[in-house]
């Protein structure tokens, strides 16, 4: 296994973590600020696990 077959992995792993601090800071009634912070970072996270997706796609051949 190479280094590409883990980073869809990674990415999707780093999107649901980033999903999930946000829903525990929203649960628990957290600063406002934070929860907007931590839903810009699931934004570019998942733009970045489909570019890495895409990616993976491509030069595998899939």
């Amino acid at each position: 296994m190479s280094f590409v077959d883990y980073l869809v992995p990674i990415a999707v792993i780093a999107v649901a973590i980033v999903l999930i601090f946000g829903l525990i800071n929203m649960m628990r009634g957290g600063d406002s600020n934070t929860s907007q912070k931590l839903m810009r970072a699931r934004v570019v996270l998942q733009f970045v696990a489909v570019i890495v997706i895409m990616g993976v796609i491509y030069v595998t051949g899939r």
